[in-house]
């Protein structure tokens, strides 16, 4: 979500997704994560962490991340039951890029619409999480800039890995 608010603060159309079969979060132990349905407001999901444990969950960062968070959307939402076509996705997990790229493939559409599926590893914390939105904002610009996308990726992507030293995945997917 840190790249998407970047993002929208830049003035980019974006959406942001999670891939998995629910929204798991940090609970008060690591076998005892915090597990909500897609499509449950982020306001409730603060109030309720707020009522269980203020202050591990203050310590922790999760009430200022959900406090962004639903200042920026209501909800978290599922890739896969999403219908929108995109020019481009940036995933930040390469668990996310897979599950990205088999939901693509597995689409019953026949648009022959062509979508890039960019994934940027970025380390899920707060600070990696700031470096990595403003990383993905720079590579977002890029291909944005770009007269053909599809000849300049491969360059705009060997650039971009040069001058982050992170590491990317690229692929072609189609709608």
């Amino acid at each position: 979500m840190e790249a998407h608010n970047v993002l929208a603060k830049h003035g980019f159309n974006v959406s942001s997704y999670g891939t998995g079969s629910a929204v798991r979060l940090p609970g008060p132990a690591i076998d005892k994560p915090n597990i909500y349905p897609f499509g449950t407001p982020y306001d409730d999901i603060f109030n309720e962490l707020l009522r269980k444990d203020q202050r591990l969950y203050t310590q922790n960062g999760l009430l200022q991340m959900l406090d962004r968070n639903r200042r920026i959307k209501r909800a978290p939402e599922r890739f896969q039951e999403t219908r929108e076509v995109f020019d481009a996705i940036i995933t930040c997990e390469e668990r996310c890029f897979d599950a990205a790229c088999e939901d693509l493939v597995n689409r019953d559409t026949n648009l022959n619409i062509p979508v890039h599926i960019v994934n940027v590893e970025i380390k899920d914390n707060h600070a990696e999480a700031a470096v990595g939105g403003k990383h993905i904002l720079e590579l977002a610009a890029k291909l944005q800039q770009s007269r053909d996308r599809d000849d300049d990726i491969e360059r705009i992507l060997q650039e971009f890995q040069a001058q982050t030293g992170r590491s990317v995945l690229h692929t072609i997917a189609y709608y």
